[in-house]
């Protein structure tokens, strides 16, 4: 095998096949606005592209540029993110904007050093911005990037333990000139061909080159470490209505779902906590429950509603008919949804 016309075979591929992404230049143009590149990495951390399209659209119309979402409500950019996931990064994102507002005259710093020392921007995301916002030769290694090195090299180290080693073998195949180009290109290959089951070998412009082929089982790699099951939380949230709308509550600015309308709701620990934690005393009527994976554990959520006619505590009331806009995360908006559904089977 002979990794050294790897470069060049993967951009004349990418030069007529790319993805046309509203984030994205194409191949061989002038770099895209380095806000939007930093957006739209920010977003795609855990998400897929199908999924951020409408997000970057919606931000983007509502905050074209980074000075504009550093003169954002809070409140308004979580409530925007909602559904995306993650949402510390949500919170980081309104720290980054500000911070290069305010200490770099809303423009970003053109190197890796300088867009890791922003707020919420790390190794893979430095690399990504520099690379494809500003031409800088950096080694950029997501999912997709990982995969198709893993494949090129039959990389046999189980991850996430080799990733240095497989990132020294991705630097030895970056080329100095296009290398945002390059990297888009190794994510493109990723997403289109190279995929995790059932790769498009005979489609790949890599194919006599790659290693992981010549031994018939390219779908082998990458290895990954026998993954360790998640531990599974309970908890409790508590759905309080009055003249047909619900009491929400502003999460605490740190700590799970930090900043973002929810449901009431008690502890998450190992063992139930039935009612512990209800904000009112009220004749709570059992509405079901939803299960919600985080990264560190899965969690069961039991859904109770009663109606309560005064003040709650510090909070607000929302019109049910509109919950949808309320920015709910997906936890609490699958609740709500489970709450809704008892209340209409009641009145039913």
């Amino acid at each position: 095998m002979s990794v050294d016309a790897v470069p060049e075979k993967l951009l004349t591929w990418y030069d007529a096949h790319h993805r046309r992404l509203p984030w994205r230049a194409g191949p061989g143009e002038a770099p895209t606005d380095p806000y939007r590149v930093w957006l739209s990495e920010i977003m795609l951390q855990q998400t897929t592209v199908a999924a951020v399209k409408p997000y970057f659209d919606r931000f983007t119309a509502r905050w074209p540029t980074v000075a504009d979402l550093a003169a954002a409500d809070e409140a308004e950019v979580m409530s925007a993110w909602a559904g995306l996931g993650y949402y510390a990064r949500a919170r980081n994102l309104i720290a980054c904007a500000r911070a290069v507002t305010d200490d770099h005259g809303a423009r970003f710093p053109d190197s890796e050093a300088g867009l890791r020392a922003l707020p919420g921007i790390g190794d893979y995301s430095a690399a990504a911005i520099a690379a494809i916002a500003f031409g800088r030769r950096a080694v950029v290694i997501d999912a997709n990037v990982e995969r198709v090195a893993s494949r090129i090299f039959a990389f046999d180290q189980p991850l996430p333990k080799g990733r240095p080693a497989l990132r020294a073998l991705v630097d030895s195949i970056t080329p100095d000139r296009r290398a945002g180009d390059f990297a888009q290109a190794m994510m493109d290959l990723g997403s289109s061909i190279c995929t995790p089951r059932a790769p498009q070998c005979l489609l790949c412009p890599l194919s006599p080159d790659c290693t992981a082929r010549m031994t018939g089982r390219p779908e082998a790699f990458p290895v990954k470490a026998a993954k360790r099951p998640k531990p599974q939380r309970l908890g409790t949230a508590f759905w309080i209505e009055h003249d047909d709308r619900v009491w929400l509550v502003r999460r605490p600015d740190k700590g799970m779902l930090g900043g973002m309308r929810a449901l009431p709701s008690g502890p998450w620990g190992d063992d139930d906590p039935g009612l512990a934690g209800a904000p009112v005393d009220a004749a709570w009527r059992e509405a079901g429950s939803v299960d919600h994976v985080f990264t560190h554990f899965a969690l069961k959520l039991r859904v109770v509603s009663a109606a309560h006619p005064g003040q709650v505590g510090v909070g607000e009331w929302w019109p049910i008919d509109t919950i949808a806009d309320a920015g709910l995360p997906t936890l609490f908006a699958r609740a709500a949804a489970r709450a809704i559904a008892d209340r209409d089977a009641q009145e039913h």
